[in-house]
């Protein structure tokens, strides 16, 4: 009955300690916001919205401009050729709004691709990392609800993605 007594204790104390020292947390967005893969992929992205949206900006002032001709032109020529001046402004947005969409489309899947491609580079990292230092179990910061600052290993995996991967390229 000792013996019993004595293997139950034992069991207790020695099998908290097995998981919980074999389980990990990495905070995934700030690896693909703070790495310096994502970093570069975040800028370049960055710019080419920045450089699309002037264009289209430029591009709606120009519309404007052309609207507010048309309006100041409207008593001075026919009903017919105010329509039609007007349907063409119409097509003008129209044609206008489909390509910012398009354009705005264009940049969130280049994000979207480039995530998908560092986590494709991220995941045997923290494979190889598991391995070499006999971790059974990461979870994502988002599905931890408070756990031991000592057990998040984000900055690690940072580090190594780093020297692996210092750039991305991005369609």
């Amino acid at each position: 009955m000792k013996k019993i007594f004595l293997i139950i204790i034992l069991f207790t104390i020695w099998y908290p300690k097995v998981f919980a020292d074999n389980s990990y947390f990495v905070d995934f967005e700030k690896v693909l916001n703070s790495s310096k893969a994502g970093k570069s992929a975040q800028n370049d992205l960055k710019t080419k919205f920045d450089s699309a949206s002037q264009k289209f900006k430029e591009e709606e002032s120009k519309i404007k401009k052309e609207e507010t001709k048309i309006i100041s032109q409207k008593k001075l020529i026919t009903a017919e050729e105010y329509r039609k001046k007007v349907e063409a402004l119409r097509k003008k947005v129209a044609d206008l709004q489909k390509r910012q969409q398009k354009a705005f489309n264009s940049v969130a899947k280049s994000r979207n691709d480039a995530k998908q491609a560092l986590l494709k580079v991220v995941n045997p990292i923290m494979l190889k990392y598991m391995e070499t230092n006999n971790i059974r179990l990461i979870l994502d910061k988002k599905s931890v609800i408070l756990g031991d600052t000592s057990l998040e290993i984000t900055d690690q995996i940072i580090n190594i993605l780093n020297k692996e991967l210092p750039s991305l390229k991005i369609n």
